[in-house]
Parts: structure tokens; sequence; C-alpha cells
């Protein structure tokens, strides 16, 4: 739950909405800290990484969630202790269900509890025992520690929900050894009837669909050697990928080296580079070589050709991209223009393949 724990980021000058919560990170000794999440699905526990990276954090026991009895702790500039028959309601699994679920909700999104309601309506529209099994898994899905805030009611808690899902003579959650009665069934249904009426006094929905993306942020790291391959997966979406790009009617040997050429001044450059042995090397004619007047005015143009025509002229890497949905893509490079590099980038080659990827759509869709 966001709450009043509302704070921000800037990327290239974006306002990136995020909120914070306590956690401990072990870095061998245990150290209480913010666990900073923010919309983009990035998560920043000593260092901003995805929710795929985060998840490996949660596992690797970096971000921690079992506390040793003798363990030493500390808050910096604060205090230090050590463990004595410490306590956690926290498991990896329920961290990162947790932390999902918060990035839904910066965004707007339905998270957890809410696909849990629309099951329950769902069912009271159409009470079958399947619709009701599947409003039970979702209740289930909730995170354990958010269930008794799923309705909202402080009074009553989850407790018809639990009802709902269970059926007469089903158990629920919190007294399973008790089957629901018909008069308790017969009050949660009642219950979820005068919510439905409020409920339709609900928010509107943006008419333009919802202003920040449904999947997790991608991380396009550096990797080094890039083969070609059947399925390159995401180091296809590197620009230094082995993937013959024509530009000018000069065919280069990957998008990077493509653009490195056209960074040139002199045709004889263009040639050398364009004829490198890798993108690297590439890399290294081009800073020797004049560049082209007004390049900096001229480079996320440029960019943007050498992408349309790496995706325009390998259909399987097209796919690759349109694969990665509506993610924010972060690359890394050795330029912080070109790269993200850990938020402290301007990331164009992400923002500029998330416009390629919509060049894509928009062309399958009938639109280009």
């Amino acid at each position: 739950m966001i709450g009043r724990r509302v704070t921000h980021r800037v990327a290239d000058g974006v306002r990136v909405p995020g909120t914070w919560r306590p956690a401990f990170i072990r870095n061998g000794d245990y150290f209480l800290t913010d666990l900073f999440v923010y919309a983009d699905g990035l998560v920043d526990c000593w260092g901003l990484v995805t929710l795929e990276e985060f998840e490996e954090k949660l596992r690797s026991g970096w971000v921690a969630t079992e506390l040793p009895d003798g363990a030493r702790a500390s808050a910096h500039d604060l205090a230090a202790w050590t463990f004595s028959g410490p306590r956690t309601w926290l498991t990896p699994e329920l961290l990162l269900a947790e932390v999902r679920d918060t990035v839904d909700q910066l965004n707007g999104r339905p998270d957890s509890t809410d696909r849990c309601l629309a099951d329950v309506d769902a069912f009271l529209a159409d009470p079958t025992e399947e619709r009701r099994a599947a409003a039970r898994d979702s209740y289930r899905a909730i995170p354990e520690t958010q269930r008794h805030y799923a309705l909202g009611d402080m009074d009553r808690k989850d407790g018809p929900l639990q009802v709902l899902v269970a059926g007469v003579g089903g158990e629920t959650e919190d007294w399973p050894d008790e089957p629901v009665t018909q008069e308790e069934y017969d009050e949660a249904v009642a219950y979820f009837e005068e919510r439905a009426r409020w409920a339709a006094r609900g928010p509107r929905v943006p008419a333009d669909g919802p202003a920040e993306g449904h999947s997790p942020a991608l991380h396009i790291p550096q990797t080094y050697p890039l083969r070609p391959s059947p399925d390159p997966g995401k180091q296809g979406l590197r620009n230094d990928y082995p993937a013959p790009v024509t530009v000018g009617g000069v065919v280069h040997p990957s998008a990077e080296q493509a653009y490195w050429a056209m960074s040139a001044a002199d045709p004889a450059d263009r040639a050398a580079i364009a004829a490198a042995a890798s993108a690297r090397d590439a890399r290294r004619l081009a800073a020797d070589a004049a560049r082209r007047e007004n390049w900096e005015q001229l480079r996320t143009h440029a960019m943007t050709t050498v992408l349309r025509a790496k995706y325009t002229r390998h259909p399987h890497l097209a796919g690759l991209l349109l694969g990665t949905g509506d993610a924010t893509l972060l690359y890394d490079d050795d330029s912080s223009f070109w790269g993200a590099n850990g938020g402290r980038g301007r990331n164009w080659t992400g923002r500029l393949l998330e416009l390629v990827r919509s060049e894509l759509h928009a062309s399958r869709a009938g639109l280009g």
C-alpha cells in the first residue's frame, strides 16, 4: 500500500513516481534501509534493478527476508543491535508479490486485490462453482499481508470476501474448522450487492488508455561476445548484435557499425568503419575520424534511421522487439547519452527502440 509514502526520481527530465518501504539489506551485516519502488518497474535496493533482477536479489538474500537470531544489524547514523528472537512475516515470494502490486498501484493498474474483486463481480453476475473457484484462487493470490485490506473495511476486514469464496459449507482462511452457514453466506452476498451500487460511481477510465506501460521494465545489458543465433533473446536487441543493416546503399555488419559510419564526415572514413572487423573497432575508428558537422543535432535521427533499417530487414528481430510489449526498455551503453546505465544515463537507445516498436505495431495494424 502506497499511502502517503510518495516520492519520485527524475530520468532524463521525466518525473517517475515512486514509493518506499523499510527493508533489510544483507551486506555482511544486516542494514535497515529504504526500498524504493518506481512506476517504471525499477527498484532501488542500493542500486536500481528491474523486477527480474530484484527477484534475484531476494533469492540471493541481498534483500533479506530471513533474520537469523544473533545476527548483527544497524541503521546508518542511528543505531546498531543484535537480533534476539526475531520474527518476520515476509518471504522472498511474498515481498516480490507486494512489490509487483506496488508497481501496479503506482501506474493506476489493477493489482492482485483488484483482480480478485473483478473475479468476485463475475461470480456474483454468474454464480457458478467454476467462477467461485476462480475468485477463490484470485483471493489466495493476494499477498497474505494485504488480504485484510482487500475490501477497505477496517471493521469487517476481508471476512465477507472469505465467506463468499468459500460458499455454504466451505471453510474460511480465518476459521478453518467452522463451515460457512447459509445465513453467513446470505449476509456476505448482501454486503457485495451494496458494494456494487457504490462501485457504479467509480472513476472513469481515460479514453486514450493508461499513461504508463503494463509490462515491467526490461533491462538490455551489454554482453560480449555477440554471435548470430536463431534464438538470441535480449541480445538480438543490442545494436552491436551481428545483423546486417543497409543504410545509404551500403551494407554494414551491425546497426552500431552503420551508426558510426554515418557519423564520419569523410567518405573514406565511412567506408573503413563499415568494413571494420567488429562494432568495437568501428567505434574506435569513428572516434579518430572527423565528425559530421552538427552531429550532436543529427545523431538521434541517424540512430532512428539505423534501427528502422535493422528491424525492417530482420523479421525475427522485429518479433523480439514486439515481444517486449509496452515495457520501458533500459539499454546499457558506454555512453550515458545512449544508455540507461542504472538510472544515470539518458537512455536514448531504449527510447528509440520503443519508438521503432510502436512503428512496427502501426505497420502491422495497417496504420504505417
